[in-house]
């Protein structure tokens, strides 16, 4: 069975980073790339980083160039969105997802307020 799990969310203060993990399980995401979304009350869910299956491409939504990166690690099975310079707009619920399997991960909730 396909699963994603996130984790790492959490509250944090304005300028503060946190450090998000995607795992995966029931398939090896060597072979594929990998998206992280994020949906904040009363608006639709959005792209916000997606990594090449070498981890040798990434792009970036443009409301977190610079400040969040998307990383692998394929012998953990595991993505990371490392987010630094949190910003209030930034609080959403995360979630990781795999295309080619149309699987989603249950979200993790980040909350950025001082």
């Amino acid at each position: 069975q396909v699963q994603l799990v996130e984790s790492g969310g959490g509250l944090v203060q304005p300028g503060g980073s946190l450090r998000l993990s995607c795992a995966a399980s029931g398939f090896t995401i060597n072979n594929y790339a990998m998206r992280w979304y994020r949906q904040a009350p009363g608006k639709e869910r959005e792209l916000v980083a997606r990594i090449s299956s070498t981890g040798g491409s990434t792009n970036y939504a443009d409301s977190v160039k610079g400040r969040f990166f998307i990383s692998r690690d394929n012998n953990k099975n595991t993505v990371y969105l490392q987010m630094n310079s949190l910003k209030p707009d930034d609080t959403a619920v995360y979630y990781c997802y795999a295309a080619p399997f149309d699987t989603w991960g249950q979200g993790t909730q980040v909350t950025v307020s001082s």
